[in-house]
């Protein structure tokens, strides 16, 4: 069952739809035509994060379909923009090609965007892709405090948009060696000694909660960069359950580092720690998906719904 969409939306649930063909998992299985399945059991096993299972069944059936189209509309992009340098009597300039991928904390972003990039550098066409996540672009703990936003991290307002916009205005001038901040999940902060450095690639995976988000009568907003956008969807009931199933796995193993954020629940009996977790997701991460994600879903140009084994059971590809 299709979930309803959340009540700020403006956009009825049949409105939505209209603007999508929708495939259920064997009719998108059927367009990977001969797609060749380029990763090993060993690569899905280096590449997938803490209980979000992948399987070559769920790449061959998910993840090929979706690489042939995304390298369709790169050739097209590439296509169209010499068309333009030939119009202009000036060399082809080549930008990169940028995918967004949005969704809910919880729900699989992280594995879904390694193996996707892991699959399109296998293609001929575009060997170098980069993934960029949005963490980085996260205000310093010391600058979330001093605004009073520390119990919003991860909402549109605990990110330096100024800076996510320049890089994305820079990475689509074709500029080279972009410096990133690195957000460290076990710190829970921004790491001032590191950073990411980002080499003019073909395509660039930019993946996080927000991307998708327009923000009233801005100028400019993030989405005006990308070429292509994902949104990675579950059934709420599911999400949650997913959450609290990590926020219990990461207390037995990253919790317990010292430097952790977390530490101080490292030693919360089994009953104790579920219900921090459910009064996380209750408190931050629910309404964050309520009042800014879930409103964006609209605006991707495919939709993956999961299952509640993390599985893909229907796809919505954006028709208008």
């Amino acid at each position: 069952m299709r979930p309803p969409l959340p009540q700020t939306d403006p956009m009825s649930q049949s409105e939505e739809l209209s603007a999508y063909a929708t495939f259920d998992r064997s009719e998108w299985a059927a367009l990977r035509f001969n797609t060749p399945l380029t990763l090993s059991e060993a690569d899905l096993s280096a590449l997938r994060g803490l209980n979000e299972p992948i399987t070559p069944a769920e790449v061959a059936d998910i993840y090929l379909p979706l690489t042939r189209l995304l390298n369709l509309h790169f050739t097209a992009a590439r296509s169209l923009a010499q068309v333009k340098s030939g119009f202009l009597g000036r060399a082809p300039h080549r930008t990169p090609y940028i995918v967004a991928l949005a969704g809910s904390v919880a729900v699989g972003k992280s594995t879904f965007a390694r193996v996707l990039c892991a699959l399109l550098a296998r293609w001929p066409d575009h060997r170098r892709v980069e993934l960029v996540t949005t963490d980085g672009f996260l205000h310093a703990n010391r600058v979330l405090e001093e605004r009073g936003l520390m119990r919003r991290k991860g909402f549109p307002e605990s990110y330096d948009l100024p800076r996510m916009l320049r890089f994305l205005s820079a990475a689509k001038a074709a500029k080279v060696d972009l410096e990133l901040p690195v957000y460290s999940h076990l710190i829970g902060d921004i790491v001032a000694s590191e950073h990411q450095v980002v080499r003019h690639p073909d395509i660039l995976l930019f993946e996080g909660l927000n991307v998708l988000l327009a923000r009233g009568a801005a100028p400019m907003v993030v989405s005006d960069f990308f070429d292509f956008s994902i949104y990675l969807d579950a059934d709420e009931t599911d999400i949650r359950t997913w959450y609290v199933e990590r926020f219990l796995s990461l207390q037995r193993t990253a919790f317990q580092q010292p430097a952790s954020y977390f530490h101080h629940y490292r030693d919360l009996p089994p009953g104790d720690a579920r219900e921090v977790a459910d009064r996380l997701w209750r408190e931050h991460h629910r309404a964050n998906l309520r009042e800014n994600i879930l409103p964006t879903r609209m605006r991707a140009d495919v939709v993956l719904r999961k299952r509640s084994d993390h599985s893909v059971g229907e796809v919505w590809l954006r028709e208008t």
